[in-house]
């Protein structure tokens, strides 16, 4: 027969143990208990909960525990054996167990569906010892942290994932606004968690959210991420998206040129219409420049103020004849006005061809469409046959 214990007790309990059975059930009604604080002492015996014993020195006797005289038929006052099992419960509240979620998408108005990681840090304590051994604990000789995490990962995740897709859906919350919002996620979040904390005997002692991001590991949030980095490169250098795709088209407007020095003024707004768009500004058709489709009669010239030079890029009025930074001389282009390179074919402002700057007309006069020195007094091109406005 084993010994009978006559002091039980539960020593430097670990902040990471949540619940630990005491190895012996051969219990005396004179046996002491100690309880020390922060934990909580549970009897089991035949399958039911005998009774609960919080902080300080308990005698299992029949007084402090009377159902011992309908389970075991013992007398009271007497000094008789009985076996239970005793369960120590730690109350603490350990701030350390992290979760993390990946795999989830919303929906965003400006990105549409982007797949999204999320990870933070919750503290439980033990808020109903019985509750908790019961529908938790189980079998188990011991619980850890651990032992929470591993046993709810999938329900946590779930839960977790619905309640972050199910706040930013109802909010609105963009994207871009998630690290703004994350104290406001976690409060949503707690009230989520809290039943389901409950239904276990445990209550959330503090829910965290420290990070919600695009997911870099998923192909499209790869490429989310980098679209959002470019853009921002962009904003911070002054030129948008489509002001970059303008860029590629003036490349090969020159290519055949060699002078990439008249790409500055495109990429200075000079060339690029009120959207930003370089495509705006050379198919805009009644607004005083070449449709460039290739028959029309050619418009009159639109009026510009200032123009930016083609060889440093910094404006000047129009009044000049040479750039007053650089001493350049000033090409306009017979349609917009728009300053162009000695060498280049055709305006890289609004497309049109451009007059051959290396023959001087003594006129000053140049075709609008071909290009061709004029005679003063010309009425139409004898080159092409465009009238002269």
């Amino acid at each position: 027969m084993a010994p009978l214990i006559n002091l039980v007790s539960w020593e430097n309990a670990p902040s990471n143990l949540y619940a630990y059975r005491f190895p012996e059930t051969n219990l005396t009604t004179f046996t002491q208990l100690i309880v020390h604080e922060s934990q909580e002492a549970v009897l089991f015996s035949k399958g039911r909960m005998i009774g609960k014993f919080g902080p300080g020195k308990w005698t299992l006797s029949t007084e402090n525990l009377p159902i011992l005289h309908e389970l075991f038929g013992i007398p009271f006052g007497k000094k008789n054996p009985f076996t239970a099992e005793i369960w120590f419960v730690n109350k603490r509240i350990p701030l350390n167990l992290d979760w993390k979620i990946s795999n989830m998408t919303v929906r965003d108005p400006e990105f549409k569906f982007v797949p999204l990681v999320a990870s933070g840090r919750y503290g439980l304590r033990i808020d109903n010892a019985e509750r908790f051994l019961i529908n938790l604990v189980g079998n188990l000789p011991e619980f850890y942290a651990n032992d929470i995490t591993d046993h709810f990962q999938g329900l946590i995740e779930q839960n977790t994932k619905s309640a972050i897709v199910s706040y930013i859906t109802n909010n609105g919350v963009r994207i871009t606004e998630l690290a703004s919002r994350l104290n406001e996620i976690a409060s949503s979040l707690e009230n989520v968690m809290d039943p389901f904390w409950n239904e276990y005997g445990m209550k959330i002692a503090g829910f965290y959210v420290t990070n919600i991001g695009i997911d870099g590991e998923d192909e499209n949030g790869k490429r989310l991420l980098e679209a959002i980095a470019a853009a921002s490169q962009q904003s911070i250098q002054g030129y948008t998206w489509q002001q970059e795709q303008a860029m590629d088209v003036a490349k090969k407007a020159v290519s055949n040129t060699g002078d990439m020095g008249i790409l500055g003024m495109a990429m200075l707004a000079g060339g690029f219409g009120a959207s930003g768009s370089f495509q705006d500004t050379i198919m805009k058709p009644g607004d005083g420049r070449e449709s460039f489709s290739g028959n029309e009669t050619s418009q009159k010239p639109r009026r510009r103020t200032t123009v930016f030079c083609s060889n440093c890029g910094k404006s000047y009025s129009t009044e000049n004849k040479f750039c007053p930074h650089c001493g350049n001389p000033y090409r306009p282009c017979p349609v917009c006005g728009a300053d162009n390179s000695e060498r280049a074919k055709r305006c890289v402002s609004c497309g049109s061809v451009l007059p051959d700057y290396s023959k001087e007309a003594s006129s000053g006069l140049y075709c609008s469409k071909c290009g061709k020195a004029l005679e003063a007094g010309t009425k139409f091109c004898p080159e092409c046959g465009t009238k002269v406005e």
